[in-house]
């Protein structure tokens, strides 16, 4: 299955929402990426951005299952998703 940019920014977007839900874990992304809170609001726009987001799931095994949960999709969904923003055809 091949996902669109489109899907992808969308489950890059629920994924930001799931990311907010927990202070800890909001602390957590803000801390990485270098974005302040105010910030993501003009970034949310930005594929680059919202890749960052994925890779912020895909590189902490329990958020992901737990962000699989959330958004009730097949486990290797996110990392196709990733795959179709900027920066995912780096994976393996």
């Amino acid at each position: 299955m091949k996902v669109s940019q489109e899907q992808a920014e969308l489950l890059a977007a629920s994924a930001l929402s799931f990311i907010a839900q927990d202070t800890d874990r909001m602390g957590r992304f803000l801390a990485m990426t270098g974005v302040g809170p105010m910030e993501i609001r003009e970034r949310v726009s930005d594929p680059v951005f919202m890749g960052g987001v994925l890779d912020f799931l895909l590189n902490y095994e329990p958020d992901l299952i737990e962000f699989i949960e959330f958004a009730g999709v097949e486990p290797d969904f996110p990392k196709m998703a990733r795959r179709a923003l900027p920066g995912g055809d780096v994976l393996e």
